[in-house]
């Protein structure tokens, strides 16, 4: 029976790399996701096929599962509804309980439009097209779309969203916030399908808001930020220079007392942006507003912004990040906390905020190309992110607790992942995410080719003249091998840098907030065409510059010690505690492999050895320990596994028992 799965999951994953390599009747262009002007140009995910039993299985269950179930949930829930509300072909109140429910639909067909790039689906591409004529029927005359105002100005769905006529609250109406998801998702189904439709509704609503806002017209801000990125995104369309001017426009004024009534940390409206230097405020407004500012301190070549960027980078990672990636210590305002406040049991650490920790810090490596970067972008890609999806793609969590004590109910009132909530960005954004993922693998500036995460797959980029292919075949991260060939059409000179994981060199962050109490071997080894070289390091990145020959191979290994992490003593919630990592990924122990988790501890002593499971959560890496006494005795799982058994107590951080 185990050899009848392997058989059949072999074969998906060769059907599926088959489809992922020839099956694109779709004529499309070449999609970044993170388009602008930046120094290092990211290989788009549509040209990169992936084929490892991490990620592609990950990928494919978003295109089977959670899409599929989160559009039904929008039919459910009356989203659509609210288009045809609007527009006056259907009756009715606003139905959903948050100004935002537009969204949810828009990230979904943006999910649905990257997924389709690789895998064609013609079912899924006519459920679309019909999603964006009822999309139209909601939008006004003059290009206005929010559907609740359109529907009934006087009444807002939520308590906190007070009523009124268009522009009135921008602090918390989200109009703006609506306009940036549909921007991006009409700019994803453009380049995906070539189909104009979705992109002129998201044209008509760009050109209202070039002609109310701006310099003696409205001068507000957007309350939630990411109208900016959209704007950008139909810049890099159409060359409109409106768009780009309007996004930067969104950005100078935040904090500007002098244009208009601010409305302090909580939206990041305090100071300028510019003279921002720490993290505060609403998570995710917080982090998209990053990402926006580091479009434009690229597009511009911006010194205050590039300045202002970085010094907001250095305080989140320094003092405000979760060994998982997550960002966002407080449920309340769902926001960043004071430095160094990081608490387990009531972590918020949302699961947008995690994935616009990615999309920034992506944006942060294009544009000064420090390895470093990559390093947090993967500690929130391989845990942070995908913990807050079930293996199944069908329940999610909203926020992701750092421990579970079974009584403090973490997720938006439930112990378990659920499948929708009244407020489903999380779900949604999954959605659009993860059919993404393969676009953070590769980059190029020039004639250097940057392999930054380690899945096998394969691409193809032009270096001067000639076609160069490169490839991974890689098990990681339950593997440290990493054979990478590189296929030049003909012999070619050109450089490859391959990331070296801030991990395997004993620093799990780039900064003093986590270390690893047992180091270990701290010299990954590179080989090329079977010799072991030396390596010069440069920015995190491993430095090959040579003459490449067709059948050329690199083998990077790294080190798979299962590592000790302790924080910094100004985390007051794991002084005295101890964190486990196995390359990047975090574990945590669960009560259903260890009945007496509130005994266990970790000594200096324990010792731990790992076993790969291929029949346990779909396949994970199982880590025991074992030491002088029982209570070192214990079994852990990757984090972001956890809960996909059923409610129960959970720790990632274990008490430390002293010898």
């Amino acid at each position: 029976m185990a050899k009848t799965k392997s058989m059949k999951g072999n074969c998906l994953f060769i059907i599926l790399s088959f489809l992922l390599l020839f099956g694109c009747s779709i004529k499309k262009e070449d999609i970044n996701t993170q388009q602008a002007n930046y120094p290092i140009l990211g290989i788009p995910f549509n040209k990169v096929q992936i084929s490892d039993n991490f990620w592609l299985p990950k990928i494919e269950t978003n295109r089977t599962a959670t899409i599929p179930a989160s559009f039904k949930k929008c039919e459910e829930m009356g989203r659509l509804d609210n288009f045809l509300i609007a527009g006056g072909k259907m009756e009715g109140e606003v139905k959903g309980e948050m100004p935002f429910d537009d969204t949810d639909v828009y990230k979904i067909i943006e999910g649905a439009s990257y997924s389709m790039t690789t895998i064609p689906d013609p079912k899924l591409d006519a459920y679309v097209d019909s999603l964006i004529e009822i999309i139209a029927v909601g939008q006004e005359e003059d290009g206005y779309l929010t559907t609740y105002k359109t529907i009934d100005p006087t009444n807002a769905p939520a308590n906190w969203c007070p009523a009124g006529d268009r522009w009135e609250d921008l602090v918390c109406s989200h109009e703006l916030y609506n306009s940036g998801h549909m921007f991006e998702a009409a700019a994803a189904h453009y380049l995906a399908t070539g189909k104009r439709d979705f992109l002129d509704i998201a044209l008509k609503n760009a050109d209202l808001l070039v002609s109310v806002f701006g310099p003696g017209k409205n001068q507000d801000v957007p309350g939630h930020q990411i109208v900016e990125t959209g704007l950008i995104k139909l810049y890099q369309i159409t060359d409109k220079k409106e768009y780009l001017d309007l996004a930067r426009y969104f950005l100078d004024g935040r904090g500007d007392s002098t244009r208009r009534e601010t409305w302090g940390p909580y939206t990041q409206d305090h100071k300028p942006v510019t003279e921002q230097e720490e993290a505060v405020g609403h998570a995710v407004r917080a982090v998209y507003m990053y990402a926006g500012m580091t479009d434009i301190a690229a597009l511009f070549s911006d010194e205050a912004y590039k300045n202002a960027v970085n010094r907001i980078w250095e305080n989140v990672v320094t003092k405000k990040m979760y060994i998982t990636g997550g960002v966002g210590a407080r449920h309340d305002g769902e926001a960043f906390g004071e430095n160094y406040e990081l608490p387990n049991l009531t972590a918020y650490s949302e699961t947008c905020a995690a994935i616009a920790n990615v999309y920034w810090n992506y944006r942060m490596f294009l544009l000064f190309g420090d390895s470093k970067y990559i390093d947090v972008l993967e500690r929130s890609l391989y845990n942070g992110v995908i913990s807050g999806v079930a293996l199944d793609g069908k329940a999610f969590f909203y926020p992701n607790a750092l421990e579970c004590n079974m009584h403090y109910h973490f997720n938006r009132g439930s112990l378990e992942r659920e499948p929708w909530f009244d407020c489903s960005c999380c779900p949604s954004n999954l959605c659009r995410f993860m059919p993404s993922v393969p676009g953070y693998i590769y980059a190029q500036e020039d004639d250097v080719l940057y392999v930054n995460l380690f899945v096998e797959s394969t691409t193809e980029v032009i270096i001067g003249e000639t076609s160069v292919v490169i490839g991974q075949e890689t098990k990681y991260p339950w593997e440290g091998d990493v054979k990478i060939s590189v296929t030049p059409q003909k012999e070619a000179n050109f450089t490859v840098k391959i990331r070296i994981p801030g991990w395997s060199v004993n620093q799990p962050l780039p900064s003093d907030l986590y270390h690893y109490s047992n180091t270990g071997k701290t010299n990954p080894e590179l080989k090329v065409n079977n010799e072991k070289i030396v390596y010069s390091i440069e920015n995190g990145y491993a430095v090959l510059t040579r003459n490449w020959a067709p059948t050329d191979e690199i083998v990077l290994s790294l080190p798979m010690d299962v590592r000790k992490v302790k924080a910094n003593e100004m985390v007051e919630d794991d002084r005295g505690k101890v964190a486990l990592e196995r390359g990047p990924i975090v574990y945590c122990i669960e009560e259903f492999d260890n009945p007496e988790i509130d005994d266990l501890k970790i000594s200096k002593n324990t010792n731990f050895t790992s076993t790969f499971n291929p029949d346990l959560l779909k396949g994970i890496e199982v880590v025991k320990s074992s030491g002088v006494s029982e209570v070192e005795d214990f079994t852990a799982v990757p984090y972001y596994v956890w809960n996909n058994r059923g409610a129960n107590k959970m720790k990632v951080w274990l008490p430390e028992k002293l010898d």
